[in-house]
């Protein structure tokens, strides 16, 4: 492993401008707001916001133009007799009317392709980098229930054993976002805007589904500090989301709040290591003619490893990147680990204009 000594922190750090400028956006894992609805907080277990959207280098501004980013997502989670519980009355398996007693889990696992586009815009907008994408997702996401259900209404007693579950395969919905992006020198500030536009596949009646079943919309800021002298990194962007009625089940879930982080370090002009994490929270209760559970507020935490090479490819610019999360202390809301396996590619950046006066890695 090559030693980071003056002469690497003078030469490569300069000449990675280029490097980061088209592959930042891309990289920095802030691609989109979105879950497979596998029964992960709010109704039934399932929120808007998939954590660990954001990543590294989150608000650090990218290179002007197309670019399209392309995900490979998995996920396996496990939850007890609370999430199941609320699977259970949303797909009308027994009343909530009835004193029903659950010993019973939940097991989910999704497989999903995440396609990205986006633009980046040249001409600066009240004094930042204006960004645009579309994101939706397709793949295949199982769930199944297994468990005793002892169901009372006085003087009748029922037992029976729940074995229920199903997967789906298809779309998921549509997810548009726009950022604001400024530099100050190290210090990087963003701000987004996201909604789900619930067109996938969604069933109230299924186990698993790969659309959320109503509309949301969640907005929030960020910010990165960046070294290029040392190559030292960290980004924090955190966000609320409203979530609309499920106009099927009644439902409507309540505000959540998330924070997503991530810290690097580069070994090289292209490759860098480090780690990742986030914090999700429920802030207020769930309501509707539907919410037959109370407030069922949900939380989770996790952290997890990171790893990513930038390279050139057929005069763009490319990036491959890895990042594991592994969950805990999860509060109505199934935990587990999850993976991201991301390649985005984008316009290559412009040269610098000599080599004797390099420009500055961020503006």
């Amino acid at each position: 492993m090559q030693r980071i000594n003056s002469n690497f922190t003078g030469n490569i750090f300069t000449r990675k401008r280029g490097l980061l400028r088209s592959s930042v956006a891309l990289f920095c894992a802030g691609i989109f707001a979105t879950t497979a609805s596998v029964a992960l907080a709010d109704e039934s277990g399932t929120s808007f916001w998939l954590p660990g959207t954001y990543g590294s280098l989150s608000a650090v501004p990218g290179t002007p133009g197309w670019a399209v980013a392309s995900v490979y997502y998995h996920t396996t989670v496990n939850a007890g007799a609370d999430v199941a519980a609320a699977r259970e009355i949303q797909i009308g398996r027994f009343s909530p009317s009835v004193t029903v007693s659950l010993n019973a889990s939940l097991h989910a696992t999704a497989d999903l392709a995440v396609i990205v586009p986006s633009y980046t815009f040249a001409t600066p907008v009240l004094g930042g980098q204006l960004a645009v994408q579309m994101g939706t997702i397709v793949g295949t996401t199982t769930a199944n229930i297994n468990g005793t259900v002892t169901a009372s209404l006085p003087p009748f007693t029922v037992i029976r054993t729940a074995n229920i579950g199903d997967t789906t395969t298809g779309v998921g919905d549509l997810y548009p976002l726009a950022s604001l992006k400024w530099n100050m020198g190290v210090n990087n500030f963003m701000t987004y805007i996201t909604g789900d536009i619930p067109v996938g596949d969604y069933s109230s009646t299924s186990v698993s589904n790969l659309g959320l079943g109503h509309g949301a919309i969640d907005a929030g800021g960020g910010y990165t500090y960046f070294n290029p002298a040392t190559g030292r990194e960290f980004s924090a962007v955190a966000g609320f989301t409203y979530n609309f009625m499920n106009p099927t089940t009644q439902y409507q879930s309540g505000v959540d709040f998330h924070l997503d982080w991530g810290a690097s370090q580069f070994l090289s002009k292209q490759f860098f290591i480090g780690l990742v994490g986030y914090a999700y929270d429920q802030l207020t209760a769930d309501s509707g003619a539907g919410d037959k559970l109370g407030a069922f507020e949900s939380r989770v935490f996790s952290v997890g490893p990171q790893l990513g090479y930038i390279f050139p490819i057929a005069g763009k610019q490319g990036f491959l990147g890895l990042k594991s999360y592994f969950e805990f202390e999860a509060k109505n809301r199934p935990q587990g680990w999850n993976t991201w396996l991301t390649f985005a590619i984008s316009d290559a950046p412009p040269a610098p204009a000599s080599a004797a006066s390099p420009p500055l890695i961020h503006k």
